[in-house]
């Protein structure tokens, strides 16, 4: 016959077992999370900063450079040029992070969307309401985290890209009228697409999660510890006490000291009950032993 105190300590067990299994797989996730987490809020933060180059580029540098651009064509005018130069000089020391501006029908032909860059604009022509995605893409180098927000067409960039007519015939002469053109005001035309591979950031999380395990396994150990001395104190050990008594009861022990009462909880009744059985049992014996 299996123990009481056996069985506890086999159910602590299987509780301990189980739960850290389950902690385990709480790390896992919540690491998981704040990699991608921390992955796209710095994903933001370029993206952020690549929009306030587009708007000084397009508020201040743009202006200035209008009468120039009727005898050579200045790129350095141009919003989308200005981010994507800037963002590819914070490459060259984060080399982590890629920005890009693909289109749907750009003037230069290295602007145009892949498929799947094209699917991502065509979710914001679809969905006027939607103004921010991210997803996570599997890729054969490992997951790559994108966040993309769409650009519309203002009405500085109906200049040069309405149809070729109006545009600065320098523009012409750099890139031909065959791309670039058609656009109407406030149509999504593009995305600006920043990605970030999360083999690092997974990794670097993952890293910590023999530690977090551990810490689980330290904290989990110590409270079952607690939870097994106490129900020991105050189960285990007055059952054990009960059950002794009763034993040599039924063996003919009459003259076996009460239990003592230890509370006024279950055991305690239970001890009390006990005390009454025996004290019972005691006076019923000695009436027997009168008569006969």
């Amino acid at each position: 016959m299996m123990r009481l105190n056996v069985k506890i300590i086999l159910t602590l067990s299987g509780t301990f077992v189980i739960g850290l299994a389950l902690s385990g797989v709480a790390a896992y996730r919540y690491l998981t999370d704040s990699a991608v987490e921390n992955s796209t809020r710095d994903a933001r933060i370029v993206i952020e900063a690549a929009s306030a180059v587009r708007s000084y580029t397009d508020e201040t540098i743009s202006p200035l450079l209008q009468e120039q651009m009727k005898i050579q064509f200045l790129p350095y005018a141009i919003p989308s040029f200005g981010a994507q130069t800037n963002a590819r000089l914070l490459q060259k020391k984060l080399p982590e992070y890629s920005y890009r501006e693909p289109t749907l029908n750009p003037t230069n032909i290295n602007d145009r969307a892949t498929d799947w860059e094209a699917e991502i604009v065509n979710e914001f022509r679809n969905n006027a309401e939607m103004t921010e995605k991210t997803t996570v893409r599997e890729t054969p180098n490992g997951p790559l985290l994108t966040m993309a927000r769409p650009l519309k067409v203002g009405a500085r960039c109906l200049n040069c890209h309405s149809t070729p007519d109006v545009a600065p015939p320098t523009m012409i002469a750099l890139y031909g009228s065959q791309n670039g053109f058609g656009w109407k005001l406030g149509e999504v035309i593009g995305v600006q697409l920043v990605s970030i591979p999360l083999s690092v950031p997974l990794q670097r999380a993952y890293a910590k999660l023999p530690s977090a395990i551990a810490g689980i396994a330290g904290i989990l150990l110590i409270s079952l510890i607690v939870i097994g001395a106490v129900l020991r104190a105050l189960i285990i050990k007055p059952v054990i006490g009960i059950s002794e008594l009763a034993n040599q009861v039924s063996m003919g022990k009459l003259d076996s000291p009460e239990f003592p009462r230890t509370g006024r909880d279950e055991l305690g009744s239970l001890a009390s009950s006990f005390n009454r059985m025996r004290r019972s049992l005691q006076n019923a014996m000695k009436m027997l032993e009168e008569q006969t």
